[in-house]
């Protein structure tokens, strides 16, 4: 990530600023479910707003070979980027507030009529504040941001672990169309499409790898990323160009708790949702 001002509210919409005059006057919002503002407010914190971030990007082109499988590289990193900024702004707006970071945070693009090559890409969720003043915050000292449920989070929390940034990684995989020849000899028979599987096994190791790389640049504090995603989308590409997109929390432990810490007993439940 690249460097940041802290006072800085470049990208923010002047109403957004408005709203979050409102916030810091001691009026919150939140997207967490009643039970997911009970956990945070279990774990020790309180929610002061909910923290939006919006680009609208035009994705470039890029050509690929009828039958070959590759990369594409200027898409992958349109997307990547595109979603940083998203990211970026919905964290100043949780800095603005003087929030130790973000949960629940859901990364959605949005297509609209204005054209086949432009989206728009959301990031939101809710800011919280620890309710002791302890400073939770990443290791630049910017708020954290994380993708957990009010309820995952208490839950690391009780493991004496704490969260310190989403990292993400993309691939954009132009995935190599079969020849009529091929096609015509593998039709009626049971056999691996050899081509199919290493372009699509290659294209998520290149997305997990880059999630994994992003949790290194962190620092030498991560233990490690939790409640990975692994998405796979055409975006209207067309069948044969997907994105393949890791999602994932990653921790470390967390320096406000005792070094003899002991994880707290799991107690059973029963679920009597019809779900």
């Amino acid at each position: 990530m690249a460097d940041y001002d802290p006072n800085s509210t470049e990208g923010l919409a002047l109403h957004a600023t408005e709203r979050l005059e409102m916030n810091r006057r001691g009026l919150f919002t939140s997207d967490l479910s009643v039970n997911e503002y009970l956990c945070v407010e279990k774990a020790g914190f309180e929610p002061v707003g909910l923290v939006v971030g919006s680009s609208i990007y035009h994705v470039g082109y890029q050509f690929a070979a009828l039958r070959q499988n590759q990369e594409l590289t200027v898409l992958s990193q349109a997307m990547y980027h595109a979603r940083e900024l998203a990211m970026t702004r919905m964290e100043e707006e949780a800095d603005q507030l003087g929030a130790d970071g973000v949960v629940g945070v859901r990364l959605e693009i949005g297509r609209y009529e204005w054209g086949a090559d432009m989206a728009e890409f959301i990031a939101i969720g809710t800011a919280i504040k620890h309710k002791g003043g302890k400073l939770h915050r990443a290791p630049n000292g910017r708020p954290f941001t994380s993708d957990l449920s009010g309820q995952a989070f208490w839950t690391l929390m009780q493991t004496g672990k704490r969260p310190v940034g989403l990292v993400m990684g993309s691939c954009v995989y132009h995935v190599a169309h079969r020849g009529i020849l091929q096609s015509m000899k593998q039709a009626g028979r049971n056999v691996e499409l050899e081509q199919y599987t290493q372009a699509l096994y290659d294209a998520r190791e290149l997305a997990m790898e880059r999630m994994q790389a992003e949790a290194e640049a962190i620092g030498d504090g991560v233990l490690g990323i939790v409640e990975v995603k692994l998405r796979e989308q055409s975006h209207g590409w067309g069948s044969h160009t997907i994105e393949f997109f890791a999602l994932g929390t990653a921790v470390v432990p967390n320096e406000h708790v005792d070094a003899d810490h002991q994880l707290p007993d799991i107690t059973p439940t029963l679920d009597i949702n019809d779900r």
